[in-house]
């Protein structure tokens, strides 16, 4: 939750959509599938901050799922992940899969999200 506080006091996102483990997060892009987009509530991030230690579902399961045909319709969406440690094998694993667009150490910072946008940004 520190990830949205700091977000929060920027200009980075005007809306915030948290899930507490990959298990809902999927569940939310579910209910958007089954739905009319326009008229569910429901509305489509841009970008994913993703833990990959979370309960029920990590982030590397998430990952597998959302990259899988099923989740085909939200290939634009970016994934940024987040982990407390940068391991060397979480890299090379991370660039297996094409949303993926970076690897950043927690907790995020002011500058890490200024670095993002400039290269998330046309």
């Amino acid at each position: 939750m520190l990830c949205k506080k700091v977000i929060s006091k920027t200009l980075f996102s005007n809306e915030i959509i948290t899930a507490q483990n990959g298990e809902k997060a999927l569940d939310y892009f579910d209910a958007i599938k089954n739905s009319d987009i326009d008229n569910s509530g429901h509305k489509l991030p841009q970008l994913i901050f993703l833990d990959l230690n979370m309960p029920v579902m990590g982030g590397w399961e998430f990952l597998d799922c959302f990259n899988s045909s099923e989740y085909s319709d939200f290939s634009t969406i970016k994934v940024v992940i987040l982990s407390s440690t940068i391991d060397p094998e979480d890299l090379e694993k991370a660039k297996k899969y094409p949303m993926v667009i970076d690897f950043l150490s927690k907790p995020i910072t002011l500058s890490m999200l200024d670095y993002l946008t400039a290269k998330i940004q046309p």
